[in-house]
């Protein structure tokens, strides 16, 4: 069973909410530091951040054509390498979940390249919001991910009424991308036990807001 800290060194500790100051994100990381997490993932528009935030360790991951996925894949590049101009390290965009419903993979892959061609030097995760797909939808986002040059995929944005991480998603999502990609498990992970049913689904990051609470709800 995974330790308190292996499971925070795989964390990517989150602060997404619109309303969010930049004394949260610097209290955020201060937080991602005493835990020892791998990340801390920020709105873009909290770039570059204040001369006197020290990261230390930490990774800094920003989100992109968040959390609806409708925006003009050019716009969404332009954004991600805006980011990381910026300072970000990784960046999490959100695919265009219509062309994914309509089955329209070829296009599906272009709104991920762009975004890949923007930023080829900083891991990129592509959140597919798994709960609104189909188990066949997500093993073609999947697909196209790793056709485009993604580092992971990504289960949820945790903003969608349809619901956030699951055991059944990352197992599929695992099924297709084996080891050449990896997986992140993001969206209503309140628990421990939870957080460890993902890890062993094939989850190797992990999106959470509320770390603290989930890393005391370890079983023993």
């Amino acid at each position: 069973m995974a330790t308190p800290q292996e499971v925070a060194g795989i964390v990517d500790h989150t602060l997404l909410k619109p309303e969010a100051t930049i004394d949260d994100v610097k209290a955020l990381i201060e937080d991602a530091k005493r835990l020892g997490t791998y990340s801390v993932c920020v709105s873009p528009s909290m770039l570059p951040l204040p001369e006197d935030i020290d990261l230390g360790d930490i990774k800094l991951a920003v989100v992109c054509g968040f959390p609806s996925g409708a925006v003009a894949s050019e716009i969404k590049a332009a954004e991600a390498a805006r980011a990381v101009a910026a300072g970000a390290q990784e960046v999490d965009m959100v695919i265009n979940l219509g062309l994914a419903k309509e089955g329209a993979w070829e296009e599906l892959e272009y709104d991920i390249a762009v975004v890949r061609d923007a930023i080829p030097y900083a891991v990129l995760k592509v959140i597919i919001e798994s709960a609104a797909l189909t188990d066949e939808e997500i093993v073609q986002a999947c697909q196209a991910s790793m056709n485009a040059g993604a580092d992971f995929v990504k289960t949820s944005t945790g903003f969608h009424p349809a619901g956030g991480a699951s055991v059944h998603a990352v197992e599929v999502m695992k099924a297709t991308v084996g080891d050449e990609l990896e997986i992140k498990a993001s969206g209503g992970i309140h628990d421990g036990t939870f957080a460890l049913e993902l890890m062993k689904a094939g989850a190797t990051r992990l999106g959470l807001s509320g770390t603290q609470k989930v890393i005391d709800s370890l079983p023993e």
